[in-house]
This record gives structure tokens, C-alpha cells and sequence, in this order.
């Protein structure tokens, strides 16, 4: 079966979660596939799913980062979703919160079966840092694979972008192919392109290709 290409503008908002706990409560179920979108608060998590989806407000963007604390969900189709995950490290939360939404993270990762990629976002200025990490490990600890999109790559000059791009990638590499790493702007529209082609990849999971066969063979 030939992939079909997601129309990823066709993103509508789906519901919002007050914590990963509750979540099933909300959606129906844990099937389908599933993207998370993760990142500092200061990451441009909100620009850039906008821009991938071509709108302009489908995740509100704040000037105060860490302001939205909710997990948002939004539908592809009936079988795909993409998952806004809280901006973390945000500062002027308490240190029990923190822990609290660390160890909720952690969990979400290695037990959400419908999960299929992990979009870490990180200013490329300032990547790498420990909780990027740690969600960087969480997630290949637990197969699923990562993106690591280094944000707002029009601040930076090409051959700044370059160096800081290729020393990820080596900081990354021991992780093989279970991480890339693909410079972005929202501004700009650098990078999107490849990272749309990744993220149709994930919606196309090998078990939900043979499902849908299954399905198709039985009409």
C-alpha cells in the first residue's frame, strides 16, 4: 500500500487535557497514532506547529512562556493526532510542579502505546539542555523516534546555523537512527518541507499500514 500524504493543514483543534494522567478520559482510547510536540518554553513550540499546519492561531502563542499548562490535541483524521505537550522548564512554576509534570512526561513516554514520534524543540541558540536531554533519552529508551528540530534558525547566520546543527548531530549521533536533527524557522519556512516528510512518515506506522490492508481486503 502506497503512503498517502497527510494534509497536515487540515489540523483541527480536538480537546485539552489539564494533565497526562486524565488524558484517556478525554480521547478514545489509546489508538491511533500520535506526535507529541515538546519543548522549552521558550522553544517556539506554538510557531512552529502553526507554520507546519499553514494557521496562523491553531496553537496559541504567548509572549509569557509557560503560560498554557495544557496538554492540546489536535486531529488530523480519525486516526492521527498531533499532541502539544506543556512547554517545560518554565521558571516561575514551584520546584513540586516541576517534578511532578517531569515524572507525567516520563510516564506519558514509555506508556502511550499510540505514540509514533516525538518532535523535541529546541532554540538553536541555546540546544541541548538537560531537560532536552532527558526527553531526548526517554524517548529512545522507549523506541520511539525523535526529531530534534533546532527553532528560529533564521537568527543565526548559514554558517553559525551549520556549525551548531552538526555539532547536535554529533552530540546526538550515539543515539543512531533514532534521532535527526533538521534546522527550522516559522518565519522563514526553512526546514519545512523535510520535517513535513518526516511526520508523514510517523502517521504511516507499519502495523496501521497492515491494518488498514486488512481492513481493505475484507470490504
Amino acid at each position: 500500500m502506497t503512503e498517502s500524504r497527510i494534509d497536515f493543514r487540515r489540523a483541527k483543534f480536538l480537546i485539552s487535557a489539564p494533565d497526562i494522567a486524565h488524558l484517556d478520559q478525554y480521547l478514545p482510547g489509546d489508538v491511533g497514532v500520535e506526535i507529541a510536540f515538546a519543548g522549552r518554553s521558550n522553544a517556539g513550540k506554538s510557531s512552529a506547529l502553526n507554520a507546519l499546519t499553514e494557521q496562523k492561531s491553531l496553537a496559541r502563542t504567548s509572549k509569557t512562556p509557560g503560560r498554557t499548562q495544557l496538554i492540546n490535541v489536535f486531529e488530523l483524521d480519525a486516526q492521527r493526532r498531533l499532541v502539544d505537550l506543556p512547554g517545560y522548564g518554565f521558571a516561575q512554576v514551584p520546584l513540586a510542579l516541576k517534578n511532578k509534570w517531569q515524572q507525567a512526561l516520563g510516564e506519558y513516554l514509555q506508556k502511550r502505546a499510540c505514540l509514533s514520534g516525538v518532535v523535541v524543540l529546541m532554540d538553536i541558540r541555546h540546544p541541548l539542555k538537560d531537560l532536552d536531554m532527558q526527553m531526548i533519552e526517554w524517548a529512545v529508551a522507549s523506541e520511539i523516534p525523535v526529531l530534534a528540530l533546532l527553532t528560529k534558525s533564521d537568527k543565526l547566520a548559514q554558517s553559525a546555523k551549520m556549525k551548531t546543527v552538526n555539532e547536535v548531530r554529533l552530540a546526538l549521533s550515539k543515539f543512531g537512527d533514532w534521532v535527526q536533527v533538521e534546522p527550522f524557522s516559522s518565519l522563514k519556512g526553512t526546514g519545512k518541507p523535510k520535517v513535513l516528510a518526516i511526520l508523514n512518515e510517523w502517521c504511516h506506522p507499519q502495523w496501521l499500514t497492515d491494518e488498514l490492508d486488512a481492513a481493505n481486503n475484507a470490504e
